[in-house]
């Protein structure tokens, strides 16, 4: 499938450049250490990078809240070392997709400053202002994720602006034509730089309902948290008005037509709605986006069932786009530490890559997963988010899987910095530094290799058709097919060895070797798999 477009199938690394690694010693990472550190990243078997915002920011958000979409933020570096980034990506074989943010902005942004000063000026209607109602309270009962109120009020025009986030992140209003233009010109702009994707924040968000109509109550039972805790009072409602209005879709023709001007890249969509399975196979029909993601398998869930069902929720529904997984971000807790529940291995982090890595769609990997960093524990006096810093201790943010990357185990703060992080590095990651792994053969940073480089030489897993195989816990087990090849796949998610009885329809599968797991082994009755093993078979 040579004519393939290069991201279907594709393994994109997730770089968080705040904690890569940082070359001017102001304790965070930035561009220069990105270039630095890009063939130790191709050496990993991916496709391409995914970079987290290093647009200029006050930093309130830590890089999600922009004050200009054009230019690099200085605590990263300048727009020539992303030129140069860009093209020594490209010189080695990377693709370089870039994090946009549309729905809000930094209330830093000029377009913001000017639309608070009047009701008035060019930009009056650039952003969801409403005024109080009769008793001086908000618009609506709207709520933000971050806690509280969604609406703050502004004494320049004496009314309420919308923020679905933090106070200082203000909502677009995307009803606007000129705002829709604008944000458009905007991702021109990385384009025509020559950026091979955008991966779309929050692409949800981008609309809300005119008529401000309150969202309604959720029961209880139902509070189900994807990106936010179940007890963030943002559970208790049903967002329909605030997010996921049918209008968005209108707009993610006008960024797809935008796109289509373009050879060979990429939009993949953030999504997180009341039905994100749904929205995602809505979000991906043709003339939109080329792939989307939810918070799904985000979840605190590690269940055969769990992924199964996941699965083939979106099956059912995606009849024309392209799935995109992702297992760990830097908004969740590391997986090793979600799923594994105390119980991370070597073993267990390899399969989970492997996992993630066979199923049918795109994947995005979290640095430090090739590690197998554990979520770290920051206390209350390090926190820098503010999600944590409001939540805590009931909820402690998104720092414990941000803390910097660990390079060397002989090195001050791992090899991270010269100077003072801007979050410490646990002393449990040191002993997982990449010079540590590097040298032992049997590290989960070997075997993530060596998977990833496994992984592209099976067509039927980068591209081919599932099929899940009726099995009981802990086993997961589905067919890839592609082009006449089928791939026989089967997981044990437990650390207990198990047998599984293969269907008959099957066949007799053919064992496939090379990609450095735990291998379970075929008596020609039952397969007997290790703990935490895998089965990887060519079935005629």
């Amino acid at each position: 499938m040579s004519d393939a477009p290069w991201w279907r199938g594709a393994v994109t690394y997730q770089i968080y450049p705040r904690s890569f690694l940082d070359t001017d010693g102001n304790g965070v990472g930035d561009l220069p250490g990105i270039i630095e550190r890009l063939d130790y990243v191709a050496s990993l078997g991916v496709d391409a990078i995914w970079i987290a915002p290093f647009f200029k920011s006050p930093m309130a958000d830590f890089g999600y809240d922009i004050a200009d979409y054009r230019d690099v933020d200085p605590l990263f570096g300048t727009l020539a070392d992303f030129d140069r980034l860009l093209a020594k990506a490209h010189d080695i074989g990377l693709k370089v997709m870039i994090d946009q943010v549309l729905s809000h902005t930094s209330i830093e942004h000029h377009w913001f400053k000017e639309s608070r000063e009047s009701r008035d000026n060019p930009k009056a209607d650039w952003y969801v202002w409403a005024d109080a109602k009769d008793d001086g309270s908000a618009p609506n009962n709207w709520l933000s994720l971050f806690g509280g109120s969604a609406w703050q009020w502004e004494p320049r025009r004496g009314q309420y602006y919308l923020h679905n986030f933090l106070i200082s992140q203000p909502d677009l209003n995307f009803h606007h034509p000129e705002v829709r233009a604008a944000i458009l010109d905007s991702v021109r702009f990385w384009l025509d730089k020559g950026v091979d994707g955008v991966r779309l924040d929050a692409i949800n968000f981008c609309f809300h309902d005119r008529e401000l109509r309150d969202n309604p109550p959720k029961p209880k039972e139902k509070r189900v948290g994807r990106g936010f805790s179940p007890d963030n009072p943002y559970a208790f409602q049903y967002h329909y008005y605030n997010n996921t209005r049918p209008e968005n879709l209108g707009f993610l023709a006008e960024l797809r037509t935008l796109m289509d001007r373009y050879r060979d890249v990429a939009a993949l969509g953030e999504i997180s709605s009341e039905d994100s399975l749904a929205t995602m196979a809505e979000y991906t029909r043709h003339g939109r986006l080329h792939m989307g993601y939810s918070f799904e398998l985000l979840t605190d869930d590690f269940s055969a069932a769990h992924i199964r069902g996941t699965v083939q929720a979106l099956e059912a529904q995606m009849t024309e786009g392209w799935p995109c997984w992702a297992i760990s971000n830097h908004d969740v807790e590391r997986v090793l530490t979600r799923w594994g529940k105390g119980r991370s291995s070597t073993q267990l982090a390899n399969l989970l890559t492997a996992m993630v890595c066979s199923l049918r769609g795109s994947v995005c990997v979290y640095q430090g997963e090739e590690l197998g960093l554990t979520e770290a524990e920051v206390p209350y006096e390090s926190l820098q988010d503010p999600y944590g810093i409001a939540f805590w201790p009931q909820f402690k943010g998104r720092d414990g899987c941000r803390t910097p990357m660990p390079w060397s185990d002989d090195q001050a703060h791992a090899g991270f910095s010269h100077g003072m992080p801007w979050l410490p590095v646990p002393q449990e990651h040191r002993a997982l530094a990449v010079t540590r792994q590097e040298a032992d053969p049997h590290s989960v940073l070997n075997g993530f290799r060596t998977f990833m480089h496994w992984r592209q030489s099976q067509p039927a897993l980068r591209w081919g058709d599932i099929e899940f195989i009726d099995t009981v816990e802990p086993v997961l087990a589905f067919t890839r097919r592609f082009d006449g090849q089928t791939t026989l796949v089967v997981f044990n998610l437990a650390d207990a060895a198990v047998d599984v009885r293969l269907p008959a329809m099957l066949g007799v599968p053919h064992r496939l070797d090379g990609h450095g797991l735990l291998q379970g082994h075929f008596d020609g009755d039952e397969l007997q798999l290790p703990g935490y093993g895998v089965w990887f078979a060519s079935v005629k």
